[in-house]
């Protein structure tokens, strides 16, 4: 069988390397393939690392869709993805309603300001017609050829509902086109509830657990029969693992004594503009260390960065405070994975804001602890899919520093059964609903070779003439300079006035010379 893994960029298949080297074994061809090249995430190493482990396994760039209608078709997914964010559950996440509104046409915002469609039936009228536009929009030449040449039998797509413009979308229906089965992976546990809607329906949509698929029904319309549990299969990895030192190496590893506990601070990919979290981690390990607690005034503290903000540290010195070590590269071969378990496995308790290492630190059966400052609510209780991890009990929350202070000391007198009992019963219905022991990647692999063998669904639907007379008029549209300029969203605005701003200096600067050259 010959299958093609499409990601959004490489660092996607840091989440999907285990099911590509499954699928390897079982001796299926596979092309790895991505439309942009890396991110903060870092990606081409594991793709790298795939291919030279299996002699059937490639990689390479896919095409992206012409620039004659990338524009337009870009402005109108990002538009719809806007109008999501507009719905009653999300009147509660102002962040996720920002990211999506500077991504938006600023004509449609102002449109959108009408009487008629500020109300619910009226923007369900508008998303009707810009869907309609949108698969009125022809195929891609280029990624048809790509379809063509790879020849599939298995194509799939990750994570496709990105808040950003890609050609994704193009993929699946070129995909589609051909009655090649297409399944789509769920890549994280906040996609289907924080990113953009499913508007084509993949044959099947893998998801990890029963929350992801109640979500994939009810805020996504996918039919329940295209949706199958599989676990999450990025965690496989930390599951009977075993450390690769012992807790004294580690400790005079990192420059801890060897008999100190000591508490890991695992740092968050936060909204663009959140305050900074390192500025608010020292202020918590200062407070740690000024404990009238002996427990918690000699605990070691450990920082992990992430690796999209690590330049906010910079700016920060983390040797301010005694006892705090900063430690730790983004966890993608086997050496930087090894480094991380062992600063999870033994730590006397794992703390942070929001971020899946929470999950990770449940795996490797640590007590796991969320402080919820009001500074970064945006971040925590303004999102959809934080509740997850507070409602199904993986967390133990406070919010303030006294209070984490008094569960800290609890935790390292001896983490509560009652607390450990919880956080096992959220890795087995989150992580693992088929099992603790049922590897999510087998699962998941069986599941795509079934897909194989039944072909697809149905064939895509015709395009209605209201779709294609609508794009005739876009495309007019996009023509005059008045219409281009309101298909603008507010970031392309700014970086148009920052360039004009910036050529105007340099205009000014030439003046003098220019005067002196006329004056000599």
């Amino acid at each position: 069988m010959k299958v093609l893994f499409a990601a959004l960029h490489y660092g996607y298949f840091r989440n999907l390397e285990s099911v590509v080297d499954e699928l390897a074994r079982r001796g299926h061809d596979i092309h790895l393939t991505a439309e942009r090249p890396d991110s903060a995430l870092g990606g081409r190493s594991i793709v790298e690392r795939l291919a030279a482990s299996h002699g059937h396994v490639t990689f390479g760039m896919m095409p992206r869709r012409e620039r004659a209608y990338f524009f337009l078709a870009s402005k109108l997914r990002l538009s719809l993805d806007y109008l999501r964010y507009l719905q009653p559950a999300y009147a509660k996440t102002p962040a996720l309603r920002r990211r999506a509104r500077v991504r938006t046409p600023r004509g449609l915002l102002r449109v959108l300001r009408l009487p008629l469609l500020a109300t619910p039936g009226g923007r369900r009228l508008v998303s009707r017609a810009l869907d309609s536009v949108d698969h009125a929009i022809p195929p891609s030449p280029a990624i048809d050829r790509f379809v063509d040449e790879q020849r599939p039998d298995l194509v799939i797509i990750t994570p496709l509902v990105g808040v950003v413009a890609s050609s994704q979308l193009d993929l699946l229906r070129s995909v589609q086109a051909r009655r090649v089965p297409a399944a789509v992976c769920v890549w994280s546990w906040d996609h289907l509830s924080s990113k953009a809607i499913i508007r084509d329906l993949p044959d099947r949509l893998l998801v990890w657990n029963d929350v992801q698929k109640r979500e994939a029904i009810e805020m996504h319309g996918v039919p329940p029969d295209r949706v199958v549990v599989t676990g999450a299969q990025c965690f496989d990895r930390w599951f009977d693992r075993q450390p690769a030192r012992g807790r004294a190496e580690f400790a005079r590893r990192v420059g801890f004594p060897d008999d100190r506990p000591y508490v890991l601070w695992v740092c968050s990919a936060l909204f663009p503009g959140s305050p900074s979290e390192a500025e608010f981690v020292m202020k918590w390990a200062a407070h740690l260390r000024a404990s009238s607690d002996p427990r918690i005034h000699g605990a070691a503290i450990l920082i992990r960065p992430h690796p999209s903000r690590a330049r906010e540290w910079e700016s920060v010195d983390w040797r301010s405070v005694s006892g705090v070590a900063f430690r730790g590269g983004n966890p993608i071969d086997e050496e930087s994975r090894g480094d991380y378990y062992d600063s999870l496995h033994h730590s006397a308790a794992v703390v942070g804001l929001n971020t899946s290492a929470f999950i990770e630190a449940g795996i490797a059966q640590r007590p796991v602890m969320a402080i919820l400052p009001a500074e970064f609510k945006a971040n925590q209780e303004g999102t959809l899919h934080f509740r997850y991890l507070t409602e199904g009990g993986l967390l133990t929350t406070s919010r303030s520093l006294d209070e984490h202070e008094r569960q800290l000391a609890a935790i390292l007198a001896g983490p509560p059964t009652s607390v450990m009992q919880r956080q096992r019963g959220f890795i087995e219905s989150f992580v693992r609903p088929r099992g603790l022991t049922v590897s999510a990647t087998t699962v998941m692999a069986d599941e795509l070779e079934q897909l194989a063998a039944a072909g697809p669904a149905r064939a895509p639907s015709a395009v209605p003439l209201t779709g294609r007379l609508g794009l005739a008029m876009l495309r007019a549209f996009a023509r005059v300079p008045v219409g281009r300029r309101l298909l603008l969203d507010e970031r392309e605005v700014k970086a148009r006035k920052r360039r004009a701003e910036e050529e105007g200096r340099s205009a000014k600067k030439e003046e003098p010379r220019g005067a002196a050259d006329i004056a000599r």
